[in-house]
């Protein structure tokens, strides 16, 4: 079957989605997205992915010519005309086409793209074995410059370290803040685990408040585990008795070795890989049904 992919009001083939070259999204960065999942016919949570494309369209004063009831209905639409049950969502909303010049007052309608499809971030396994990362030179950007909060599509900083994670021949990077803190991974949020307590760093260390975050919050406690959001350095990651990433497309990953540091013994630990199970269990049991 050929892919369909929603654009501006339409479903069209895979081949013939295209924007304009004028497009600011692809002149300047100038944008959102979100990246959503679908599991065995339920979108994962919907509400708050879509909340958080808007908050995003109202941080950088962007016009989303769709409500967000419209948008809903535009998702499900996409998902059901490539007639997937399990997939990954990319929602794009553009600043639209305008001049050469900067200003975006230039454009005076943006763009909507719903992209529907298989993903694969990680091969499974890593998801047993778990992942080798490394911190990377590249600070990340500080709120005041362009709040992580943002889902932009400027996304030239998490590529930066991305690309010194290549070179280190691993899969991701921890990035640190502006002061020297543990901030997130290129395209995750990540946790440690020490003396039966969670610790991820708050969003103002410049961590994304990522959807699949908050879901590993609201789990741990579940499990016995002692939450808190609070900063902290690359000391405590190699001390760590155990640390994982999450995210939407990564879902929950097992970290193993940081900076060629073992974390404890080097195996995922048992707390993550209960996190891991109820996070899938939670994922195919919640959320809206497409069909």
């Amino acid at each position: 079957m050929s892919q369909k992919v929603y654009l501006n009001g339409e479903l069209v083939e895979k081949d013939e989605a295209k924007v304009s070259v004028w497009d600011h999204g692809f002149l300047y960065g100038d944008g959102i997205f979100e990246g959503i999942r679908a599991y065995n016919g339920r979108i994962f949570r919907f509400k708050q992915h879509i909340d958080r494309l808007y908050e995003s369209a109202k941080a950088i004063m962007l016009d989303i010519p769709l409500t967000k009831e419209e948008m809903e209905e535009a998702v499900i639409e996409t998902i059901q005309a490539n007639e997937l049950e399990d997939c990954y969502i990319r929602l794009v909303v553009s600043r639209g086409v305008g001049d050469l010049g900067l200003n975006p007052t230039s454009c005076p309608e943006s763009n909507v793209i719903i992209i529907a499809s298989d993903i694969e971030l990680y091969p499974e396994k890593f998801y047993k074995e778990g992942l080798e990362v490394v911190t990377v030179p590249t600070r990340r950007n500080i709120p005041e410059a362009l709040n992580p909060r943002i889902k932009s599509l400027n996304y030239l900083n998490n590529i930066l370290a991305k690309l010194e994670a290549n070179r280190a021949g691993v899969l991701e990077a921890v990035m640190l803040n502006n002061e020297g803190y543990v901030a997130e991974c290129t395209g995750d949020n990540i946790f440690i685990i020490k003396d039966d307590t969670l610790i991820t760093p708050p969003v103002s260390a410049g961590a994304l408040k990522g959807i699949k975050r908050d879901v590993v919050l609201e789990i741990a406690p579940e499990l016995g585990l002692e939450v808190r959001e609070e900063l902290f350095t690359r000391h405590a990651l190699y001390t760590a008795d155990e640390c994982f990433l999450s995210g939407t497309a990564a879902e929950v990953v097992p970290v193993v070795k940081i900076d060629d540091r073992d974390i404890a013994d080097g195996t995922p630990g048992d707390y993550t890989w209960d996190l891991i199970d109820k996070f899938r269990e939670r994922a195919n049991s919640e959320g809206e049904h497409i069909y």
